[in-house]
Parts: structure tokens; sequence; C-alpha cells
């Protein structure tokens, strides 16, 4: 005999305004019905209160101003390179010598809860996982085992032999095949596709470079779809932004070097660019610790100006980008420690380097938001708050339209129906208010 279903938890939430990521407009007093995961229905809170039956668990946030999740599609959420050789892609040959995937795995659990807890409600993980580590952390976060955000991962990526790291010396070579997945013909990278698929990855990352023939990546790209996957480029050369465009693939991570004619293609082909950028803060951090880390003393007025310098070429790129309509979707690329900030907090800090770059606030949050969702064909989900959607949202006190800045300080996060985070104070009741009307 079946065991009775419990009907799903119903949750009536009262903000004091819903911001519409579509449109860019407010909408006051409003109302969310929430049963299970899923808003079931959203409009003036009268009418919605009317429709939520007694008992149902209340939430007062009135004074918040409430939007979608954020999603983070450019994440390493099993990397936190600290130390010496901070940025120095070295630091990864490290982590791989020393931590075990299972290890990693646990540190990902770590700061899959603080990307969550920092608004981040859905992420693409892509990479930097060890063997597998990134699916037993979405599986794990899948059945309740730890907290964190969705996770769309990739598996290892796909690159030319010597992943991003070129030729090596043989005695290396399994140590970097922990991270990457060698392929040189097209039999191979249709079989690399396959076997991601088999080992549980929902997309392919591959790494383009140079040494990635145009043939083999178009293999890549052709299996990747007819497997209904999306393909994530790593580019960040002239050449290597053209060969990705080229094949077609679903979008562009970094892009640090692009010239416009791989941006008309990129907007022809709706291939997404997914600007990895650092804020002007988060530069001056990392510009400090290796000095420290050198012995150097920190010059605050060189730290300053070197930041300033190293943002100029990404500004431009962002600019001419948005200019010939390019999608755009947000990604941190954190996979670094920065001291006082958790991972999420540095995360979300890519909001706020957009926004130095030029960008507007609501085209930051539409990159945050329904774009990224978007890429990740998850558009019928998530991105939006509208009936039928899994219940992510976010809730803060200044505009962020007004300062992009306030999105670094949310204060309440709700995924698929549960508060994960409430700083608006005990207003929780297991009953509904009675109508003021």
């Amino acid at each position: 005999m079946a065991l009775a279903q419990s009907p799903p938890i119903t949750i009536l939430v009262r903000a004091g305004r819903v911001l519409n990521v579509e449109t860019g407009t407010y909408v006051t007093d409003q109302g969310l019905l929430i049963q299970g995961q899923i808003i079931k229905e959203i409009g003036p809170f009268s009418a919605v209160q009317r429709h939520a039956a007694i008992g149902a668990t209340f939430l007062d946030l009135s004074t918040a101003i409430v939007l979608p999740g954020l999603i983070d599609v450019h994440t390493h959420l099993l990397s936190n390179y600290v130390g010496p050789l901070g940025h120095d892609p070295r630091n990864l040959l490290l982590t791989v010598a020393h931590w075990s995937t299972a290890q990693r795995a646990l540190l990902g659990s770590k700061l899959a809860r603080e990307d969550l807890e920092a608004g981040i409600t859905t992420v693409r993980d892509v990479g930097n996982s060890g063997i597998n580590g990134d699916v037993a952390l979405r599986d794990a976060i899948e059945k309740g085992w730890v907290i964190g955000p969705r996770m769309i991962i990739s598996t290892r990526a796909l690159s030319p032999p010597g992943g991003q790291f070129g030729p090596l010396q043989e005695g290396a070579t399994p140590l970097v095949e922990q991270e990457y997945v060698p392929v040189t013909t097209i039999d191979e990278a249709r079989r690399a596709v396959q076997q991601a698929r088999n080992a549980g990855a929902d997309c392919i990352k591959v790494i383009v470079e140079s040494e990635l023939q145009p043939d083999v990546l178009a293999a890549i790209v052709q299996e990747a779809h007819g497997l209904k996957m999306k393909v994530a480029a790593h580019a960040t050369s002239t050449d290597a932004t053209k060969l990705a465009a080229d094949a077609g693939v679903d979008s562009i991570e970094h892009a640090y070097h692009v010239d416009d004619e791989v941006l008309k293609i990129m907007a022809r082909k709706h291939i997404y660019l997914v600007p990895t950028d650092l804020s002007l803060e988060l530069w001056q951090i990392a510009e400090k610790e290796a000095a420290k880390a050198t012995g150097r003393p920190v010059d605050e007025g060189a730290v300053h100006q070197h930041a300033m310098l190293a943002m100029a070429p990404f500004q431009d790129r962002l600019k001419r980008a948005r200019a010939f309509k390019v999608p755009i979707a947000a990604g941190s690329d954190t996979y670094y420690e920065y001291p006082g900030k958790t991972r999420g907090q540095a995360s979300v800090a890519v909001l706020q380097a957009y926004a130095e770059e030029g960008m507007p606030a609501l085209e930051i949050i539409q990159a945050a938001t329904i774009n990224a969702a978007t890429l990740l064909g998850m558009s019928e989900s998530t991105g939006s708050l509208e009936p039928g959607k899994w219940a992510d949202l976010v809730a803060i006190t200044e505009d962020p339209l007004q300062n992009i800045g306030a999105l670094q300080h949310v204060r309440f996060v709700m995924k698929g129906g549960v508060v994960i985070k409430n700083e608006f104070g005990p207003n929780l009741s297991e009953s509904q208010p009675r109508s003021r009307n």
C-alpha cells in the first residue's frame, strides 16, 4: 500500500515592492502564494491573500524589495586558491596534488552554502572539480544532504593535451587529467562528450586555445547539441574567441581579447558573453595580497592605479559587446579566497564590476536573472517571479536600480520555497493575517 503524501507547505509572502526584471518596473504591495517549491500566484496582496488557505505560513517582507534569486553561470565551487601563488594557474596543480576529490567536495559544500546565503540560488559550475566532485556536490544538494544553490555542472573540461597548461612532462599528465579530458581527434571529441554525459554532466565545458583544431571543436558542439547539452567555451584570445564563435558554442567565457567581427557573429548566433570581471575592490584586494606574498610594501595609491589599468580593457570589451547587442549572462569565475569576503560575497561582486564598466543596473540584473536562466535552458523554471516557476527570491532594502551594490547586501533568501536566510526579524507566523478589507 502506498504511503499517503503530505500536502506541500503553503506560504503567503507580503512584499513591499516586487521588481519585474524584464521591464525594470516595480509593483507595490504584492502577494506571492507559494506551494511547495513553486510560485502558485503573484499579484496584489489583498487578492492573493483571499486565495491562501487559513493556516498558511505568513512571511512579512512589506518593508523590502523582492526580486528573483540570482544566477551565476561561471562558478568553481570546488576550488578556493590561497597562499603566495594567488591567481597563478600553478595553484591548480598544487590543489590536485594535495587535495582528494572527496576533500574538495566537502570544501564545495561550504562554498555552495556561502553562495546561496549571498542570494545566488542557481549556478553553472564549469569544472576544476577533480573527477566528478561536482557530480557529488550537485547530487548532495538535490538530496538535501547539504545546503547550496541548484547546480548545472560540466564535470571535467574538454581540452587540448595539457589542459590550460600546454605541454607538460609525462609525469604531470595524470594530475592534469584529473581536471581535463584531452581531445585531439573528432572521434575522441565525440566520445568525450558522451562520457561526460554518462558521468552526470548537464553541460559541456571546452578549453578553446589555438591547439584545438576547428573540426574537433565543431564535433564537440555537434555531439553536445545532439544530446541537448549546451557548450561553454573558455576563450581568452582573439583567435580563440573566433574559433569558438565559428563553431557555434552557446557561451564564450571571459573573452578578454575579442574583436568586433567576433562580437557580430556572437550577436547573430545568439552566443552569450560571460564576462568574468573583477570589481575595483576585488582587484585591489588581489593586488594587496600579491604584494604581501612577495614582501613588498603595500602602496595604496599604486594599488588603486594598477587596478584601474587592469579594468580598462574589460570595460572596452563590455561596451562593444553591448553596442552589438551580444547577449550577456553574469559569471563570477571566483576560485580564489579574498580575505574578509565569503565566496558568495566575492561572487556577487561581479555585478559591481559590470556597473564600474558602464553597464546599466537593469541590464546587470537581467544578466544575473532572465538572461542567465535562458542561457542555462531554465527560463521556464527560474529567472523571474511568475506563477509556475520555482520560489527562488531574494529581498533587499535599497533600490538596486539606483545602486547595484545593494545586491551585495541581500537580507533574505528563499530557494524553492525554503527560507535560507532572513534578517528581517521574527516575522514568520503559522497563520495568515486577517484581511484588512
